[in-house]
């Protein structure tokens, strides 16, 4: 029993011949709760670890075809941007890609309301990280009032159903909630006032979610009850701590799809071709940048 739980625990990494266990991408060997913090060291090793798996499940993604999504919510400044960039940092662009959608049109606000959403879906061998997604109904728009109790309740009836069909149709759905406490929230939006490249960040209507904490807190409660089903649960990432949030988070996402190495061997580079007569224009003729560093 206790082999086959060991198992259970790994995933097959270098063509099947050896096995990384979770345990060493799980933080299990830092103090526990989310205050502890990680020094900066150590947290880029892991992380530096975590990517290079990452690397082997885009290859696997590719290879076998899958379609993967990842929906990331959570409140304003949980740190849902934060972990998509660990994600995407090794990535190749062209398999691995976010979608982050604006304020609807007005066109838009007419159609079926998945419709926009359901456009960036992936292809056969792609990863599309929904930075926000669909849940904005059950949130934002609910809380805020920018939508109406009927599209509320229809979302709440029909999203189930939406996501069943996705998972039906080969899809390969994974849904993080990122959970912040109310004192860390409120330091981050502190830290974000204060540093001028991080302002951008922090709209009006963010201080007013801000101020219907509560409000938010039971939309979100109700949003679980009726969309964390068996095909496709909800993961809550303890996200008071960026960097443990972060490790959690990619090494969950790693256990959620079994895949094995298939990064191709390293290669040589050619030589390059002889010059034969080959003269470069004058740089004269050419306009440089400015070297003022």
């Amino acid at each position: 029993m206790a082999k086959k739980k060991k198992e259970k625990n790994e995933t097959q990494n270098s063509k099947g011949k050896s096995k990384i266990k979770l345990e060493d991408f799980n933080g299990s060997d830092f103090p526990h709760g989310s205050k502890s913090t990680i020094d900066k060291k150590t947290y880029e090793s892991e992380l530096r670890k975590l990517q290079i798996e990452l690397v082997k499940l885009q290859y696997w993604i590719k290879e076998k075809g899958l379609k993967v999504v990842v929906l990331f919510e959570g409140r304003d400044a949980a740190g849902k941007g934060g972990v998509i960039k660990r994600i995407t940092q090794t990535l190749n662009p062209r398999i691995a890609r976010v979608v982050a959608l604006g304020t609807p049109t007005e066109r838009e606000k007419t159609q079926w309301y998945f419709r926009r959403y359901a456009y960036h879906l992936p292809a056969a061998g792609e990863l599309v990280l929904f930075d926000r997604s669909w849940y904005n109904r059950a949130g934002v728009e609910k809380v805020m009032d920018f939508c109406t109790e009927e599209e509320y309740r229809e979302f709440l009836r029909s999203c189930p159903e939406f996501e069943r069909m996705l998972v039906r149709s080969g899809i390969v759905l994974i849904k993080y909630w990122f959970s912040v406490s109310n004192e860390e929230q409120e330091k981050r939006f502190e830290a974000r006032i204060e540093d001028r490249t991080k302002r951008w960040k922090l709209s009006k209507m963010d201080l007013e979610s801000r101020k219907r904490w509560v409000e938010y807190s039971k939309a979100k409660d109700v949003m679980f009850a009726h969309t964390d089903i068996k095909q496709a649960p909800w993961y809550v990432v303890n996200a008071d701590n960026k960097r443990r949030a972060r490790l959690n988070c990619i090494s969950h996402l790693l256990s959620k799809i079994p895949y094995k190495d298939l990064t191709p061997e390293p290669i040589e580079l050619p030589e390059r071709q002889k010059n034969i007569g080959y003269v470069r224009p004058p740089m004269e003729d050419q306009t440089f940048v400015p070297e003022i560093y």
